[in-house]
């Protein structure tokens, strides 16, 4: 027995892929590929929609839903679905599970998706019937035809679209687009003000650096969630991360490959500063100890083939302070510099032998005596 089905005005659209395809020529190769048919059909007016796609992937999958609405001007309560891997990541009878994609798809535009039960192709039967319509009314009509590109096809199939929707139906006396413009279209649901923009959901486990791969391209989060799982939302100019529903990191979407892309403010504090040290700022922070060790530091930098090959040495430097205070170090490193000692074990050797004094001693014995009286009313006094 089969159950005759009441269908109420921009209630239901059935949506599904046509079993045949249509040659499309690269005009640059001359190589002939496959476009597929998206159909769909509203459930009261029998409206029927179709458009050509490169794949049935998620990518166009969502791209004709989007097609679709705009079409119609307007949504439908229900969207009635194949279960294609683009729509639903698996079939079940009682619980069906959702593409992610497709479900944002769904909010943004205020409807609800109905996958029809697996093996139950009469649950879709309408959009069944309007396949078999199109390979008919659209499809062979067109297989002579040579197309260089989607866009040249689908305005060859909006026409003949538009041709079988104008048709009188004899049962109803009407055409498709006369009983959609009675039934379905007062209806439907508004559009949002922008259409839906396509993103693709990945699960990524945070690697130990706090970065994780889109792409082949790395991208930063919260050092905190290393070893973590999160959702990420890759869209056109934008890549989400997001940890429990909540978004913790946001990215412009780089397109070079082997690359990385990171924000300080995920990185642990003893990342950022060593990321932020650069010669300018290494001898800024020399010359808060003393010249002579801005003199040292400067001659580090020169005597490697690159200055960042020299930054660990100077930051070894600069780190004695703490134990031997500025002043101290200063002298050490006026020490090491007469003698052309420059490592960190060398400068330290000085401050525990004590030879910065020495150092101290002979800068003392170089520097000019003091005048041994001042000058008042044109004679010395002391």
């Amino acid at each position: 027995p089969r159950m005759r089905q009441s269908h109420v005005g921009g209630e239901k659209v059935f949506v599904d892929f046509a079993g045949d395809t249509i040659g499309v020529t690269d005009p640059d190769s001359g190589v002939v590929w496959q476009a597929r048919l998206f159909v769909a059909t509203m459930g009261a007016s029998n409206l029927v929609f179709a458009e050509a796609r490169a794949s049935e992937g998620l990518a166009d999958w969502i791209g004709a839903h989007v097609s679709l609405f705009a079409a119609l001007g307007g949504v439908p309560k229900f969207v009635v679905c194949d279960n294609l891997k683009s729509a639903v990541i698996s079939a079940d009878r009682y619980e069906p599970g959702l593409n992610r994609s497709y479900l944002e798809l769904a909010e943004h535009y205020g409807t609800t998706i109905l996958p029809a039960r697996p093996g139950k192709p009469r649950d879709k039967a309408k959009v069944e019937q309007s396949v078999l319509l199109a390979e008919r009314w659209i499809l062979a009509r067109l297989r002579n035809a040579r197309f260089f590109s989607l866009a040249e096809l689908n305005g060859a199939i909006t026409t003949l679209t538009a041709d079988l929707n104008a048709r009188i139906m004899r049962g109803f006396g009407a055409s498709r687009a006369e009983l959609f413009t009675a039934l379905d279209a007062p209806a439907l649901h508004d559009l949002p003000e922008r259409p839906y923009a396509f993103a693709r959901w990945k699960r990524c486990r945070v690697g130990p650096d706090y970065h994780v791969e889109v792409e082949g391209h790395w991208y930063s989060v919260p050092f905190r969630l290393i070893r973590q799982v999160l959702d990420v939302r890759v869209a056109e100019g934008t890549v989400e991360a997001f940890h429990r529903g909540e978004r913790v990191a946001s990215h412009p979407r780089a397109r070079q490959r082997r690359g990385h892309t990171t924000l300080p403010e995920h990185m642990p504090s003893a990342h950022r500063r060593h990321a932020q040290w650069t010669p300018a700022r290494l001898l800024e922070e020399a010359a808060r100890i003393g010249p002579a060790t801005v003199a040292l530091c400067e001659a580090v930098m020169a005597a490697r083939p690159h200055p960042e090959q020299g930054f660990r040495t100077c930051l070894g430097i600069l780190a004695l302070a703490r134990t031997y205070g500025a002043a101290r170090l200063d002298a050490a490193c006026g020490r090491g510099a007469s003698i052309r000692a420059r490592s960190v074990a060398s400068i330290r050797s000085i401050l525990q032998n004590g030879l910065e004094r020495a150092f101290l001693e002979e800068e003392v014995e170089r520097r000019p005596p003091p005048p041994h009286g001042n000058i008042r009313g044109g004679g010395y006094f002391h």
